[in-house]
């Protein structure tokens, strides 16, 4: 029986140079990653410097649209969202984040309202840049605004109480073609607001009309009602954007325009040749109607 059990275990000489060359090649199968790694394994390198272009284009597209944060987006995290009725004037930052907003949110509307910003209505809400239609329509059934100030907004055209009368009142200044210290003369602008209005007249190429002025951070409905009076506009000054021979680095500063909006109509261009007609623009995808309506008077085909 044991001479039995002891055979198992032997081995012919040929078998026992098998067993041998079997193990040797597992072994080299084993190490062999190993050693590519240390003669052939390169870390990839990437560099500020490699990125540079792109950081410069990120950043540029978010310095244009900084007021339209995405809601989901602008924070990692936000408190559960908790509905009451709240009147929007002097709402705490905690309160707005309560309601849905973000931290960043919540205090973009507190820099509105310590610059002078005033809620008299429910529409002056959903103007915030931060507020999306689809937030206002949650938050505008618990919008609370007191009577008082909803009566100083009735009250306003005949009395302005808000804003003190400068000398000259029936001064109308000429938009497209004031720089800052003339706009101040306006009753109502002061350096800020005529600052905001000249930077907003330059990326447009001008005014188009009167009620562009709505679309200038923090005109609110209040205070366009205040000056539109002592404005007029003169749309011949308008520089045009020759639509067959721009860059995309000058339509993407278009405050019509996103980043793939700018960038759709260069590769249409690009792909079917030059514009002919405003007509042309309808075909592409991503371009509604109201955005080419808002395009064409600065448009040049």
């Amino acid at each position: 029986m044991n001479k039995k059990i002891k055979g198992l275990f032997e081995f012919t000489p040929g078998e026992m140079r098998g067993l041998i060359i079997f193990i040797i090649i597992l072994a080299i199968i084993m190490i062999s990653p190993y050693v590519w790694q240390k003669f052939n394994y390169q870390p990839l390198k990437i560099t500020v410097q490699n990125l540079e272009p792109q950081i410069k284009e990120i950043d540029g597209f978010k310095d244009k649209n900084h007021f339209y944060d995405d809601e989901e987006n602008s924070d990692i995290s936000k408190p559960e969202t908790q509905l009451f009725d709240f009147n929007p004037n002097n709402l705490s930052v905690q309160n707005w984040m309560k309601l849905g907003l973000s931290e960043k949110q919540a205090s973009s509307i507190k820099s509105y309202e310590a610059k002078g910003g005033k809620f008299r209505s429910k529409i002056d809400v959903k103007k915030m840049f931060v507020i999306s239609a689809q937030k206002f329509k949650e938050l505008e059934p618990y919008i609370q605004i007191p009577a008082a100030e909803v009566q100083n907004k009735l009250d306003f055209t005949s009395t302005n109480p808000t804003y003190p009368k400068k000398a000259r009142e029936n001064i109308t200044v000429e938009i497209n073609s004031a720089d800052s210290a003339t706009l101040t003369t306006i009753s109502g602008i002061g350096p800020s607001f005529a600052s905001r209005i000249i930077k907003y007249k330059n990326r447009l190429g001008g005014f188009n009309h009167i009620n562009q002025l709505k679309e200038v951070y923090g005109i609110d409905s209040l205070k366009f009602e205040q000056i539109k009076n002592q404005i007029k506009v003169d749309n011949t000054k308008i520089v045009f954007i020759s639509i067959n021979d721009c860059t995309f680095e000058q339509l993407k500063t278009f405050p019509y325009l996103g980043y793939k909006q700018s960038n759709a109509i260069i590769a249409y261009r690009k792909q079917h040749g030059n514009y002919k007609n405003p007509t042309d623009l309808s075909k592409i995808a991503i371009l509604n109607s109201e955005t080419i309506q808002k395009l064409l008077p600065y448009l040049k085909f």
